[in-house]
């Protein structure tokens, strides 16, 4: 025998039974927030634990600041996977996984840069062309390496200006690294006068370069100076020399403009000839003459008077 129920007691009967069900549900539900609470709070913990034992000893500090920062974010999605298991919500995780699944192609297509750098910043953690305080430079971005995020590397140029650089563009373009093996070489041009003795000027500038202390000289790490160019009032020589890049700013800038001082004035001491461009006037054909007049110095007028 069925008993038919008015459509007010059936809405009366499901809501006292979801009531009573989610009584039941919570104390779990209470707990798996806890969970979530209690992992964030040893997610952090661990992190910051890691960053005090770990990340001050790292001979690598942007794989360090990366590895926590992952450390991080695995352990806080594992603690809301076992809160929503604990509250007894599998089925709710399951359809979260599967929903994510579902959603990282569709956000894949949706967000393709963000992945893109996402990914990118996973592949330079492990196999990157420069490490912490590296001077690069990424298409005409220049600077030295301050951090590895996961969407972006963090490099500081010589101005001061911070620039963050896609990570994708850091992975996919070429990247100059100019201390990766703390070696740098500059160069100069100097141009004196043809009637000036090559060989002569060439032993200058070598002895101005060999008496300098901060210029790298080793079997591998030679300085010279060679004959470049016979230019229209000049000979130029281009004079090669090794640096330590330690500090690039300062290294490449001050010791090239003093290089390039002591250089000027030895040749200057010993007679040479640093001669300006000339210029050349030239009179064609349907020119009479150059329309050109010397005045003389009224002083001199006066004198003769």
């Amino acid at each position: 025998m069925f008993l038919f129920q008015s459509p007010t007691q059936t809405i009366t009967n499901a809501v006292d039974r979801y009531y009573h069900e989610f009584l039941e549900l919570l104390p779990k539900i209470a707990l798996g927030i806890f969970i979530i609470v209690a992992g964030i709070l040893i997610a952090q913990l661990i992190t910051n634990f890691y960053k005090r034992r770990i990340l001050n000893k790292a001979q690598d500090p942007l794989m360090a600041r990366f590895l926590a920062q992952a450390i991080k974010v695995v352990l806080i999605l594992i603690a809301i996977m076992i809160a929503l298991q604990v509250a007894g919500l599998s089925g709710i995780a399951a359809g979260i996984l599967t929903a994510a699944g579902g959603a990282a192609i569709i956000l894949g297509f949706a967000f393709q840069d963000i992945g893109k750098n996402f990914l990118a910043g996973i592949i330079l953690a492990f196999n990157r062309p420069f490490r912490i305080n590296d001077t690069i430079k990424i298409d005409s971005m220049f600077g030295k390496v301050k951090a590895l995020n996961f969407r972006y590397t963090h490099i500081k140029t010589t101005d001061g200006r911070d620039i963050y650089i896609p990570n994708s563009d850091v992975l996919t373009k070429p990247v100059e690294n100019y201390t990766a093996d703390g070696f740098f070489r500059l160069e100069f041009v100097v141009g004196i006068g043809y009637e000036n003795n090559i060989e002569q000027a060439k032993s200058i500038i070598k002895t101005v370069l060999a008496r300098n202390e901060n210029i790298v000289q080793d079997e591998t790490h030679e300085f010279f100076v060679i004959e470049d160019e016979l230019a229209a009032s000049t000979v130029n020589l281009k004079v090669f020399f090794w640096i330590n890049t330690l500090d690039y700013r300062v290294t490449s800038s001050v010791l090239r403009g003093l290089i390039i001082k002591e250089v000027k004035e030895a040749l200057d001491l010993n007679g040479f000839n640093l001669p300006a461009d000339i210029t050349e006037l030239k009179l064609y054909s349907t020119e009479e003459d150059i329309p050109l007049k010397l005045r003389k110095d009224p002083r001199d007028l006066l004198g003769n008077s």
